[in-house]
């Protein structure tokens, strides 16, 4: 029997430039790793590569200027409501600074007690003292000051949001309202930009429900080529900060780098590997309550032999409910794991198993190990993933 499961290692790069050679980049990263460290791929290895390394290759940035541009194509240049956007510096200051930049008022309309993937506005204990109820009250600003105090700070990033996001105005442009129901934009202007990520569609089809005249989303911004970066499928979600006044979109095109990746790997060795590009991890911190998963999906794209979920048993559950105490437990199990289910979904033998995607999985994996800081790891290997208590 194998003494050791599942390894992961984060591979060092060289920093990648625009138009640099993203397949040839990670092979070569992959080789000086395996020839200094004295390991190997094996089948089924799993190579994760970060979204930002693919995004840098391809180029795929926008200016702020043509952020701004497309949307007073679509929305005019009087006035837009701009509906529950993340709070991050690093993920909606920049794509509010361009609408800040473009529009002659911009009423902003914040989810409280903090905006989809978990970031707090404000003390639970105390909105329920002040008896606001999050599913029916709009607060205006002058509310939430009021209430909250004049300083109310990120408990991670120290940053006041509400501030923040209103000094970012032009000519004090920026109004900003706290709701739960979209339909309350619409109270200010018929013209919505939809900002938020894994909601969007329903917030859509509740706004044109209500009335609204005309409806776009993040994901509806750059998809097309032209000034600058694009992406077809998600537009400006997944986006970051790049520079002051530049911005880094999501990927495009990721299949054709990590098809190419495995072929050219299957070429050279006779392994089979997977390959995926991997964004945020979907996790979340159970002290700050924060969900990390800031973008789209967590695998834009990856090679299909990471489709489906997992398909275990739990070897907890066959050692306390199967197995009678003594010298063949171990061979039992191996037994019964080699005799499991093609499609265990439902069964009694897989309960308590991860009901998650492999690349969600994986992408987790991948994405906790390689950081967002500078660990300077943007290749991931992980091996051993698809081994069982089975494998010799």
């Amino acid at each position: 029997m194998k003494t050791v499961g599942v390894q992961v290692r984060g591979i060092r790069a060289p920093i990648l430039k625009a138009g640099d050679d993203l397949v040839q980049f990670v092979i070569d990263a992959l080789w000086q790793a395996m020839e200094a460290e004295g390991f190997a791929l094996r089948d089924r290895d799993v190579i994760g590569i970060t979204e930002s390394l693919v995004a840098r290759a391809q180029g795929n940035y926008v200016s702020v200027e043509a952020v701004t541009a497309e949307l007073n194509k679509k929305f005019g240049t009087d006035e837009i409501g701009v509906v529950f956007p993340l709070l991050s510096r690093n993920r909606f200051a920049m794509l509010l600074k361009a609408i800040a930049n473009g529009f002659s008022r911009v009423h902003l309309l914040l989810s409280y007690p903090a905006d989809e993937v978990g970031n707090p506005l404000m003390d639970l204990d105390r909105m329920e003292e002040a008896g606001i109820n999050p599913y029916t009250d709009l607060l205006t600003e002058a509310d939430y000051r009021r209430i909250f105090g004049d300083e109310v700070k990120h408990p991670y990033t120290g940053i006041d949001y509400v501030r923040f996001y209103k000094d970012l105005g032009v000519n004090a442009n920026i109004e900003i309202y706290l709701s739960n129901n979209p339909r309350d934009i619409l109270r200010y202007t018929k013209k919505v930009l939809t900002a938020d990520i894994h909601s969007r569609a329903r917030t859509k089809k509740i706004l044109r429900a209500a009335g609204a005249e005309l409806v776009y989303g993040l994901d509806e911004i750059c998809t097309e080529p032209g000034n600058g970066g694009y992406n077809p499928q998600y537009g400006l979600l997944g986006a970051n900060m790049a520079t002051d006044d530049k911005i880094k979109l999501f990927p495009r095109d990721g299949q054709v780098y990590v098809d190419a990746i495995q072929k050219t790997i299957k070429e050279r060795t006779g392994t089979n590997v997977e390959v995926l590009i991997y964004g945020d991890g979907a996790y979340r911190d159970p002290v700050g309550r924060i969900w990390e998963l800031a973008d789209p999906v967590v695998a834009p794209a990856f090679t299909p032999g990471l489709a489906g979920v997992p398909n275990e048993v739990k070897i907890k559950y066959l050692a306390d409910h199967l197995i009678e105490d003594g010298a063949a437990v171990e061979e039992e199990v191996k037994t019964l794991i080699r005799q499991k289910q093609p499609d265990l979904v439902g069964a009694e033998a897989s309960l308590g198993t991860t009901p998650r995607r492999l690349t969600d999985l994986l992408g987790s994996l991948c994405d906790l190990t390689s950081g967002s800081g500078d660990k300077g790891t943007p290749i991931v290997l992980v091996q051993g993933y698809f081994d069982d208590y089975t494998t010799e």
